[in-house]
């Protein structure tokens, strides 16, 4: 393995408190959520999904987000994130204390309005007000917003390369930081995934930042391979592969963190994890939640002997 000083980084960020959670069948404690929480900065990771300021009637998991979100910003070195999908719900993120509010905005506009009730070009403009409000305020909070559905829909099937580069374009215009790929519902593949990344690039450039992948074919870390080779240096993923969205039928988990940390590691990029650590951080997971099965090959093989050799 190269010498690590030289080796680029490659942030991940753990989505599981929010994404790995919103489709538990068990609720889990704020507490516990907030113990989890901490296992994972413990073990590397700098930058964390802890909720979402979305209904409690639709996703009663995420009732307590502004309380986790202020338990969170007690762990030093942590960028606590949290979800919004209105204007409200980034308001509630911000008085939180959030570091980073993230907004996904659906290409397919079937998926936007049985998600949100709203198309995306309406998406867009509460984007933009979104952004105006955020920049009025004293506190500076970065705006990351996804382009979810952008590999597929399980609702509307294919959705064309255009309409993806052109929902990004009209995202960056909007002012947010940092714009992500989102394979919600699992459906890419490798070059799908470099066409999809090249075409967007050559629109908004290094605006573009992250993929959030799905595991639903089998091919997630195919993809997020096919986005490194393509430039990405960040990736969401989830402990134990949980997750799913409730508003895209047949979407199965996020890719698995510890997966996704060991084939980086593997190939000499630096993400700060501590394997081990993560790897024990399933415990409570599996406690907590024993009606959800935890996925991941580093968890049941172990690491290899060769791990980390020169």
């Amino acid at each position: 393995m190269a010498n690590e000083a030289a080796l680029p980084a490659v942030t991940i960020c753990e989505v599981g408190p929010r994404d790995g959670l919103q489709m538990a069948r068990d609720i889990l404690p704020t507490e516990i959520k907030l113990r989890w929480i901490r296992q994972l900065a413990q073990a590397g990771l700098r930058e964390i999904e802890v909720g979402s300021f979305v209904s409690p009637k639709l996703v009663p998991q995420m009732a307590d987000t502004a309380a986790v979100v202020r338990g969170a910003l007690e762990i030093e070195g942590l960028t606590v994130c949290a979800l919004a999908g209105n204007l409200r719900g980034v308001v509630a993120a911000h008085e939180a204390g959030a570091h980073v509010v993230a907004i996904p905005i659906s290409v397919s506009d079937t998926h936007s309005r049985a998600n949100v009730n709203k198309g995306t070009d309406a998406q867009i403009d509460m984007v933009r007000a979104a952004v105006d409000w955020v920049r009025a305020q004293a506190r500076p909070m970065r705006i990351d917003v996804a382009a979810a559905t952008a590999f597929g829909c399980s609702m509307e099937g294919h959705v064309p390369l255009q309409r993806v580069v052109d929902v990004a374009a009209d995202l960056a215009a909007t002012g947010a930081d940092a714009i992500a790929l989102a394979d919600t519902v699992g459906y890419a593949q490798p070059a799908q995934v470099r066409a999809t990344v090249r075409a967007v690039r050559d629109a908004i450039g290094a605006r573009l930042t992250k993929l959030h992948l799905h595991d639903t074919m089998g091919l997630g870390l195919a993809n997020a391979l096919a986005g490194l080779d393509e430039g990405i240096r960040a990736f969401d993923s989830c402990l134990g592969g949980l997750g799913g969205c409730p508003f895209a039928p047949g979407a199965s988990g996020n890719i698995v963190t510890e997966d996704l940390a060991f084939m980086l590691a593997s190939m000499g990029y630096r993400t700060g994890i501590d394997l081990p650590q993560l790897v024990a951080a399933r415990r409570l997971l599996a406690e907590s939640l024993p009606s959800e099965k935890l996925r991941g090959a580093v968890a049941v093989a172990g690491l290899p002997k060769t791990f980390g050799a020169a």
